[in-house]
Formats: C-alpha cells, sequence, structure tokens
C-alpha cells in the first residue's frame, strides 16, 4: 500500500464523498474509529452503502432509505464483507463518520479520527477477508499518521451508536496492536 495525495491509498477503490471538511489546523490524526453499516439494515451487497455516501440514495428504493437519504455522511474507508475496500475521502481530510462524539474527553472526534466502515451489522460475525483489510488499513495508516487508539462507533458516541457490535473481535485486535489504547471495555 501507497499513500498518494491528500491521504488516498493506491490500493482502495476512489469514490470521492461530497461529504468532508478540513481537517482544523493542527489536528493530527490519532484515532481510528471503527464502524459498521448495512443498508437496508441486515443486508448485504449492492451499491446502497455507496450511494449513500455519495447522496445519490434513493430515497423511494426501500422504506429506511427515505428516513436517511438526506444525510450527508460518509467515512474514510468501506470495507466489504469479501475485503474489497471503497475509499470515499482522503485521510487528510474530515470525513462525517461520528457525529457527535468525545474520546478520551477530547470532543469532535471527526477533527482527529480516520473512520472505517465494516459492511456488516451488530448481530452478525464480520468475516475474516474484513479483519484481513482491516489490519491492512491501520498498519498503513500508522504508517503515515501518528495513531495512538483505536475505538468502536459506541466508544465515542455511548447510547446513541451501538457498532462495530458485540460480534465485532476486539481480542484479535488488542493482540494485533498491543500498544495501541482501547475502549476501557476492552482492557478491562
Amino acid at each position: 500500500m501507497n499513500w498518494l495525495a491528500d491521504g488516498w491509498l493506491d490500493t482502495a477503490e476512489h469514490r470521492e464523498s461530497p461529504n468532508f471538511g478540513e481537517r482544523p489546523a493542527g489536528a493530527a490524526v490519532s484515532l481510528v474509529v471503527v464502524h459498521n453499516i448495512s443498508l437496508p439494515p441486515g443486508e448485504f451487497g449492492g451499491d446502497w452503502v455507496e450511494d449513500f455516501f455519495l447522496n445519490r440514495l434513493d430515497p423511494a428504493a426501500h422504506p429506511y432509505f427515505a428516513e436517511i437519504a438526506d444525510m450527508q455522511v460518509s467515512a474514510h474507508f468501506y470495507v466489504r464483507r469479501d475485503g474489497h475496500v471503497v475509499q470515499f475521502v482522503g485521510c487528510d481530510r474530515r470525513a462525517w463518520h461520528a457525529g457527535r462524539s468525545t474520546w478520551c474527553g477530547r470532543d469532535n472526534c471527526n477533527d482527529y479520527s480516520v473512520g472505517i466502515e465494516l459492511e456488516g451489522c451488530d448481530e452478525q460475525a464480520f468475516t475474516d477477508a474484513q479483519y484481513a483489510a482491516l489490519w491492512r488499513l491501520i498498519d498503513a495508516l500508522r504508517q503515515r499518521y501518528p495513531i495512538a487508539a483505536i475505538a468502536g462507533h459506541s466508544d465515542i458516541a455511548p447510547g446513541r451508536k451501538s457498532d462495530p457490535g458485540p460480534y465485532f473481535d476486539w481480542a484479535a485486535l488488542a493482540a494485533r496492536y498491543p500498544d495501541l489504547g482501547l475502549p476501557p471495555a476492552v482492557t478491562a
């Protein structure tokens, strides 16, 4: 994996989302936030997630889409069930993935984090291919940025979000990255 201008990875499929902003001056990328997403909820495959992050989601295609089609959100990366990685925002910029959030007393996680969405839901395990892709992404991010911690969306927005969910393998992540800060529930 090689980094291109503005924090784009050469090995990812590039689909540029309009939903991003500039990071505040001096905001170092120090946090990776892991999410899960499936559209419609609990269903995998198709281009609905990509359409959502590109503001092209058809509200008439599914009843749930009418509720979310006008939202302007994005992640830096989306990892499909087969491990295919799509990048929507260059990591030097702020993707709109975290919403109202706090990590270790610091608000606005979008300012200093990279968001990685895994195609999945809270009710199913992720695939080996997804974990392999996630490890490669984290390794690449650590080469470019001073990553100090990895958290779930549920850790930075407790009570509001539940992803990556109970099936995410935090033990494998902790074993692979023992030097990184992890959510308290993982390290307890």
